[in-house]
């Protein structure tokens, strides 16, 4: 009998053992989650995977015809930074995109070289400028993008010896000199009219003369000083670098106001989310080291 009270008693001694070595187990697995709670609690891969969509699809650009160089330059970086992205560009003058966007052309982003043409199309804008009522700019997205320089240029021989806006001033006066600038609805056009209204010139009768000569974009322009067909001609310091054209002068502020060029997404942009990625991206220092190379500059 006291056999198997003593052998009872040690079986009761390895039990209470066998439980104390479970219980300690057990405290010992508990801990290993309070150890990886902070790993646990942080944002895993996939729950950030929608605030870094990356772009992809056509993204159509309106872009003003003096940003073709820079642009195409960036478009190359852009999309080997993104192979999914494919960039499509439309260069013209601002006036004349402006019509294609409000005829119903597709396009995501639209770069104007004025502000003119960019408050024709934004709802938000002074009614004063959009007489019409449009409504296509996502005004959200609206910035200004680039600031550029208005500039007087001649062809390499510069056979008038034009060598500022004084000089050309000048040689209207005389009524010897063959000048080309941009059409009324071109902003380089623009600018150069309040240029000879600052001299006090009368565009309409130098026209009439043929003194003056006209072209559709800035680009036309550039071609007709660079083949030498007129004296001089109003283009912007960008386009002059380009083209490798001798500038004379730069017009101030005072002359013609400050240049800038507004960009923004459309509200009936095809791909508007990678449209928004790309402008985000030509705000960058990356982009804008392109842009500066010729002549480009931030708005200050």
């Amino acid at each position: 009998m006291k056999h198997t009270k003593l052998l009872a008693l040690l079986l009761a001694g390895v039990l209470a053992a066998s439980l104390t070595a479970c219980g300690s187990t057990g405290g010992s697995s508990s801990s290993v989650p309070e150890s990886s709670a902070p790993e646990s609690s942080a944002p895993s891969p996939a729950a950030s995977t929608p605030d870094e969509q990356e772009p992809e699809g056509e993204i159509i650009v309106f872009a003003a015809a003096s940003m073709t160089e820079t642009l195409n330059e960036i478009k190359t970086i852009y999309e080997d930074a993104h192979p999914g992205v494919t960039i499509t560009y439309n260069f013209d003058s601002s006036g004349t995109l402006k019509t294609q966007i409000e005829e119903g052309a597709d396009c995501d982003l639209f770069i104007s070289a004025g502000q003119t043409q960019m408050n024709q199309l934004d709802i938000e804008a002074d009614p004063s400028v959009n007489t019409d009522g449009l409504d296509f700019v996502d005004s959200a997205t609206r910035l200004n993008l680039l600031e550029n320089k208005v500039t007087l240029c001649v062809p390499d021989d510069n056979p008038k010896g034009i060598e500022s806006f004084d000089d050309l001033a000048e040689a209207f006066q005389a009524g010897d000199v063959l000048f080309c600038m941009g059409n009324s609805d071109v902003p380089v056009g623009q600018y150069t009219q309040k240029i000879l209204a600052c001299y006090g010139l009368d565009e309409t009768a130098l026209a009439n003369e043929g003194l003056i000569t006209y072209g559709s974009n800035v680009k036309e322009v550039t071609t007709q000083v660079k083949e030498g067909s007129v004296d001089c001609g109003v283009i912007y310091c960008t386009d002059a670098f380009s083209a490798e054209l001798k500038v004379v002068d730069s017009a101030t502020e005072e002359m013609c106001g400050q240049v800038i060029y507004p960009a923004a997404v459309l509200k009936n942009a095809p791909n508007h989310d990678a449209a928004q990625a790309f402008l985000d991206y030509l705000t960058t220092d990356e982009a804008m080291a392109v842009f500066e190379t010729v002549g480009f500059s931030p708005v200050a």
